[in-house]
């Protein structure tokens, strides 16, 4: 099985409002970076698509390692929250539904295709790849406006 890093960030400006995503996949030593941006949607959103377009990406069953600053996609797996969100339908265990389970329901999917494991990073700090995804991110955002 092939190793995988991928490196994921998202923003928003204005929350909810215009937001981006920047994702950087590598493979030994290739390098792909890629983004995108959404008229309206909120940070969490944009955070979990850019790990679910990183994984989209990945032509066949991989090994990924996921680098999130989003405490909020990487605890979800890393806590095993998910599972038990769906094992309750969607629902927290005060009864609250769970939002973004459209997305949510995505990563499920990829993560039974790819074995993943997500590892949360300090946003904004000195983590070259984070940084580079946080651009990317910001980019789209920038970008999406201006064509407005």
């Amino acid at each position: 099985m092939k190793k995988v890093i991928l490196y994921t960030d998202g923003a928003c400006s204005g929350n909810p409002g215009v937001g981006g995503w920047g994702a950087v996949l590598m493979y030994g030593n290739a390098e792909k970076r890629i983004s995108g941006a959404d008229g309206a949607t909120t940070n969490n959103r944009m955070e979990m698509t850019a790990v679910i377009e990183g994984l989209k990406c990945l032509k066949e069953p991989c090994e990924v390692e996921v680098y999130s600053d989003s405490a909020y996609t990487v605890n979800a797996f890393e806590n095993g929250w998910i599972y038990g969100w769906q094992k309750n339908g969607f629902r927290k265990a005060d009864n609250k539904p769970v939002l973004n389970v459209d997305l949510w329901e995505q990563l499920i999917k990829l993560t039974r295709i790819h074995k993943v494991r997500f590892i949360k990073v300090k946003g904004h700090t000195d983590n070259e790849y984070n940084n580079i995804c946080d651009k990317l991110a910001t980019d789209a955002v920038k970008n999406f406006k201006s064509q407005l």
